[in-house]
């Protein structure tokens, strides 16, 4: 490679004084650096030739700085330097300069992305919470309106048949292959309805926000609870038929914090909630992208991370050696509980997953907005099983308590039945009108403690109805028609002989499934996102949009 002379660089700076108007230091440098007697042709060296040399001398030692490690081609991600660290620092020290940039601007991209997923998926959520209200809104201004006429409109209301919708219905059975026609389940009998009031039930106060998640322990009277207002809750409940109207006081409740008071509020929300098998330990999910595990005592044993997106779904398999989480980041995860980290990631889905069910301990179903659903097993690359018949989100999946058969609900307004042994839904359920939010297997069955009732799965539809189907023949077996806004929730009771729902219309429905009909009926303040029953059976705890959590004492 050529290189420069003393007497070349010694012209360039004397035409560069002379250039500039520095006549006098141009004359003593020229004198001392004897520039008469050397034999470059001035003629040849064009202006401004020693700013143009040094110019490309900086972006050839840019341009070294910024070459890779492994080979010499340049970067795509070409950092810009400045001039006097071009000066001033070597290669090396440039190398180490342009690394830390580039580490920074990384993570800026990387929080960027992580914010779009937040709103993204705060917008899944919130969306809930929008129409709650907007719901309630309207409400009151019916009844405002229609006040007057309120009795002889509700007689009417539950006097009417609708003769068209039955129409429908008989079509789609004929369909579906189903013999018979399904029983409508009203609220005809109202004088039979026992109205629950506040003296029937405790009301837990604590949280500041929506209350979107309940759960009992399975081994106790503990209840837990999650909120928008980034804590969960464990409330200890008595055995007693009632208890106060409310519950605050320390000997009550305790609080599970799940950020720090300047967080962003955007990754507040605690979203799921789930206890292991034998009670001793809650995990929950929350919208920073972190699951984590909870003593009973409300000690925190375990902070789960490498979600990059809010935890939408979390469950405990039965040994309770692990717990799956799935996420907006469109991502499942398994964690080992005994390790405290992250036993394996599956990245199958395109979408956010919106549910997660383990089949036994080492295989679950994920379900996604993607319209997918696909059956993972720990140790496994790709997926086992692979069913692609939904043409909406998919919002909810479970196993029969055999783990023989996957039920799944979707926006497509159908409920399916799935078997790992078919590629296709061996039961395809379309008497919804609107979409399917959630759904549940009745306890009963082979593998249940009630293993001489019939197995059954109902479904909670935004039409404002439940419905319970017969899955052995694939028929819809009635249509419980008590609620009159979206339904969120559904729970079978212990014994498999009573079912509970929760509506937007405020009001818990408790149904008795062998004289088909409503029995009990508690109205509260706000939408009610879900409802659950303890392991005796005897209580039924309903979280509510106006951030409390009622327990009804099933007794009374």
């Amino acid at each position: 490679m050529a290189s420069i002379t003393s007497v070349e660089l010694n012209y360039l700076i004397f035409r560069y004084l002379q250039e500039s108007g520095f006549t006098h230091s141009a004359f003593a440098f020229g004198y001392e650096a004897c520039i008469n007697k050397c034999q470059i042709d001035g003629s040849l060296v064009p202006p401004g030739a020693l700013v143009t040399f040094v110019q490309k001398g900086l972006q050839y030692l840019e341009m070294e700085a910024n070459l890779s490690n492994a080979d010499s081609d340049v970067d795509e991600d070409f950092s810009f330097l400045q001039p006097l660290d071009l000066i001033t620092k070597d290669v090396y020290e440039l190398r180490r300069t342009i690394k830390e940039r580039r580490k920074n601007e990384l993570k800026k991209t990387k929080e960027k992305e992580l914010d779009k997923q937040h709103e993204e998926a705060h917008g899944l959520v919130k969306d809930r919470e929008k129409q709650v209200r907007k719901r309630e809104r309207e409400k009151e201004t019916e009844r405002t309106e229609e006040k007057p006429r309120e009795k002889e409109h509700s007689y009417h209301n539950d006097k009417e048949v609708d003769t068209n919708h039955e129409d429908q219905k008989n079509v789609r059975n004929e369909e579906n292959g189903v013999s018979g026609e399904p029983m409508e389940i009203s609220t005809t009998s109202t004088s039979q309805i026992v109205e629950l009031t506040s003296c029937d039930v405790t009301i837990l106060e604590g949280h500041t926000s929506e209350v979107c998640a309940c759960a009992w322990s399975p081994s106790g009277s503990l209840l837990a609870s999650g909120s928008g207002d980034s804590t969960a809750r464990i409330w200890r409940i008595g055995d007693g038929t009632n208890q106060s109207s409310s519950q605050n006081g320390p000997a009550g409740e305790i609080v599970l914090l799940h950020v720090k008071a300047k967080t962003n509020e955007k990754s507040k929300d605690v979203t799921a909630i789930d206890w292991n098998i034998d009670g001793t330990l809650l995990a929950t999910g929350s919208y920073d992208g972190q699951a984590r595990i909870w003593s009973t005592d409300g000690e925190l044993k375990s902070t789960l991370t490498r979600h990059k997106g809010p935890i939408f779904s979390l469950k405990w398999n039965k040994k309770c050696d692990y717990i799956v989480t799935g996420s907006c980041d469109k991502t499942a995860v398994v964690w080992d509980v005994k390790t405290e980290g992250f036993k394996q990631q599956f990245e199958f889905h395109s979408g956010p997953i919106l549910d997660v069910d383990w089949r036994n301990n080492v295989s679950f179903a994920t379900s996604s907005t993607d319209h997918m659903i696909y059956v993972c097993k720990i140790g496994e690359t790709s997926p086992i099983k692979t069913f692609s018949d939904h043409q909406g989100e998919v919002n909810c999946l479970k196993w029969d308590p055999t783990g023989t058969l996957l039920a799944s609900c979707s926006d497509d307004v159908t409920a399916k039945i799935w078997s790992l042994k078919q590629d296709k839904c061996i039961h395809d359920f379309k008497e919804h009108d609107k979409e399917i939010y959630t759904i549940r297997w009745s306890p009963t069955g082979p593998g249940t403690n009630n293993p001489n009732l019939p197995l059954l799965l109902a479904s909670a539809s935004f039409d404002s109805t439940v419905k319970l189907w017969d899955v052995e023949q694939g028929r819809l077996l009635c249509s419980l028609t008590g609620h009159r806004e979206p339904v969120y929730s559904v729970a079978f009771s212990p014994n498999g002989e009573y079912l509970a729902s929760g509506s937007l219309d405020k009001s818990v429905l408790i149904w008795s499934l062998k004289e088909s009909k409503i029995i009990k009926r508690y109205t509260g303040n706000g939408g009610i996102f879900e409802v659950c029953w303890n392991k005796e059976g005897d209580k039924i705890a309903a979280c509510f949009a106006n951030n409390v959590v009622c327990v009804l004492d099933f007794r009374r």
